[in-house]
């Protein structure tokens, strides 16, 4: 096997906030990089650019020493001066964001990575914490993006009391719900694909993303059945089924309370607008990856595909499997026993370098 060293430390004082880590990577051939939400300042290899939020895994070809800055999932947009979607599954030369000659400084030597990520943040704007708030829900674990989006969406930015916020994130739940069924159909049809002779791995799983993509975009069709308005790139990606009767939970009048009063009530589509722009992806696409990433973390200390599965969250081993083969290209079998697909050293998370 081809050996990698790589090490991850805190991101600087100055960059706390804004970027979760400064990382180096060292390497003699290329390395799966799977996704993990968040965008990263990539110099190395020639190179400098932006590695936007990844959907689906992708292999970087840089040898030799290679480093960057790990941005903080929903803050690179505002460092970047781009909108994340507009990254989304691409790698943009930084040059053509911040001009050449920072680019041209970076790979000379005499600026590093968090250097210039410093000097970019006089005029960053304020977090958005509803986003904030919003992601760290959906890190820690929730089932489906409506729970995690109660207390947090409403009608409008004032005068929303407990009820309408429940009924917002019941909305929310059943978007995700039908954007489950079009995903589904998609990885279907995908998978449908393997059995004919011209279709290799490679190109089952590109149709089943691009698919699902469709099926993400399709589901945010307001449920009255009107046209989206011209210029939103909302999306999401149900991977959780409601559960109970099939209803969300209404969130209780204290949640809401604290919410309207720290966070302020957005509507659905306000908020969800707002989360692609900062994340890149809709929230239950970013409920998938996080998921995984749970996995991928659990999976040194956890024996066994089924135990895993359960201990991140998923409905089942299969779910693992299908989530674990959308994202990284490969079964949990072929994944999780040999990271070496993604990095050797034992203590290695790389994702997005």
């Amino acid at each position: 096997m081809i050996g990698v060293v790589y090490e991850e430390v805190a991101a600087p004082a100055a960059l706390r906030g804004v970027a979760r880590c400064v990382w180096r990577s060292a390497s003699e051939g290329p390395k799966r990089i799977v996704p993990d939400g968040c965008v990263d300042l990539v110099v190395g290899g020639g190179s400098v650019f932006v590695a936007g939020p990844d959907t689906a895994a992708w292999s970087s070809e840089a040898a030799g020493v290679v480093s960057g800055v790990r941005f903080v999932p929903g803050r690179a947009s505002a460092v970047l001066g781009v909108a994340a979607d507009e990254l989304r599954d691409r790698r943009v030369p930084l040059g053509e964001l911040w001009g050449r000659s920072v680019a041209e400084r970076l790979l000379e030597g005499s600026l590093s990575p968090a250097a210039a990520v410093a000097g970019r943040l006089a005029d960053l704007p304020a977090e958005d914490r509803a986003v904030a708030e919003l992601i760290a829900r959906l890190e820690a674990g929730v089932a489906r993006v409506g729970e995690a989006a109660a207390g947090l969406v409403g009608v409008g930015q004032t005068g929303a009391g407990p009820a309408r916020v429940g009924q917002a994130a019941a909305g929310l739940a059943r978007v995700d719900q039908a954007a489950t069924g079009l995903a589904r159909a998609g990885e279907a049809a995908g998978l449908a694909r393997a059995g004919q002779a011209t279709a290799g791995p490679g190109r089952v799983d590109q149709a089943a993303a691009e698919l699902a993509r469709a099926g993400e975009a399709a589901a945010l069709a307001p449920s009255g059945g009107g046209e989206r308005q011209a210029g939103e790139r909302d999306e999401t990606a149900g991977s959780a089924r409601s559960g109970g009767g099939g209803q969300p939970a209404e969130p209780s009048t204290e949640v809401a309370a604290a919410a309207i009063a720290g966070l302020g009530v957005v509507s659905e589509r306000r908020l969800r607008r707002r989360f692609v722009q900062a994340v890149g992806y809709g929230p239950a696409t970013y409920l998938r990856v996080s998921r995984f990433q749970r996995a991928v973390a659990l999976a040194p200390r956890i024996s066994g595909l089924a135990a895993l599965a359960a201990a991140a969250g998923y409905a089942d081993q299969a779910h693992l499997s299908r989530e674990c083969r959308a994202l990284t290209g490969l079964t949990p079998r072929d994944y999780f026993p040999r990271r070496s697909t993604v990095d050797l050293a034992v203590r290695d998370r790389l994702r997005s370098a």
